[in-house]
């Protein structure tokens, strides 16, 4: 079978099965996090200014920022579906080193630093807090299957939205791209359409989550060795409003 194949039926079958897990709607909008992380990140490396970030109980979000010259809203743009896809890579190759302590630590440290930095509106800073905490207690007091399990949970539910997102954003750019936020914005300023770019973060998601389903069906058997256990209403797609001033 190849590893296209066992990608898409890996994502058919996890998309299917969490489902039935309780509270996963709870644990998609990490994606969002990162998704939003990835253009504040990108706007402070451009020595731009992150106003606010915006997360909401639709999994949805905004990154407020501005920079002084116009070509950084394509990097910056072209951040967030990124960084959620690489970052899906990450929890699987760390899972595949039995490395899922410093996963939960990573994903942990980038909510503390969006709470401190980027998000003031009520539901991003009530969701923040709960995960956070949430993670402090898996990683103090749980260990072998109880936090594989956990990780794995997370794990799967970011590589679904990192597809999903751009899966949605693609369809809505070839439906109404004025409304497909990073692809409309990115359109605005290069004259390549909506689809153009929708497709473009598309193929980027599979490519990862093809790398990322490689490092489970690769690294699951020695990473349950060394760590001694078992292991959107609206989308996950943000949409994210570059301010340029001068």
């Amino acid at each position: 079978m190849s590893a296209w194949v066992k990608t898409i039926l890996l994502l058919i079958g996890s998309a299917l099965l969490t489902q039935f897990i309780p509270f996963s709607e709870y644990f998609r909008n990490l994606d969002t996090m990162i998704h939003e992380f990835g253009h504040a990140a990108m706007t402070m490396a451009l020595s731009g200014k992150v106003m606010a970030i915006v997360l909401n109980a639709d999994h949805s979000g905004v990154t407020y920022s501005s920079v002084s010259s116009s070509w950084k809203l394509l990097p910056i743009s072209m951040a967030g579906y990124i960084a959620a896809s690489l970052f899906a890579v990450f929890l699987f190759w760390a899972y595949a080193r039995g490395k899922q302590r410093l996963g939960l630590q990573l994903m942990t440290g980038v909510a503390i630093l969006s709470l401190i930095l980027f998000v003031r509106n009520t539901f991003g800073v009530g969701w923040l807090i709960g995960f956070i905490l949430l993670n402090v207690l898996v990683l103090a007091f749980t260990s072998g299957f109880i936090r594989n399990a956990y990780y794995l949970i997370i794990a799967f539910l970011c590589l679904e939205e990192s597809v999903y997102g751009p899966l949605t954003l693609t369809m809505l750019a070839a439906g109404k791209p004025g409304q497909a936020g990073d692809a409309t914005n990115l359109a605005s300023f290069t004259g390549v359409p909506a689809i153009g770019w929708g497709v473009l973060f598309l193929a980027i998601s599979l490519w990862c989550a093809k790398t990322a389903i490689q490092y489970f069906l690769g690294g699951s058997k020695g990473s349950r060795s060394r760590s001694g256990g078992g292991r959107k209403a609206s989308p996950s797609s943000s949409v994210y409003v570059p301010q340029h001033r001068e």
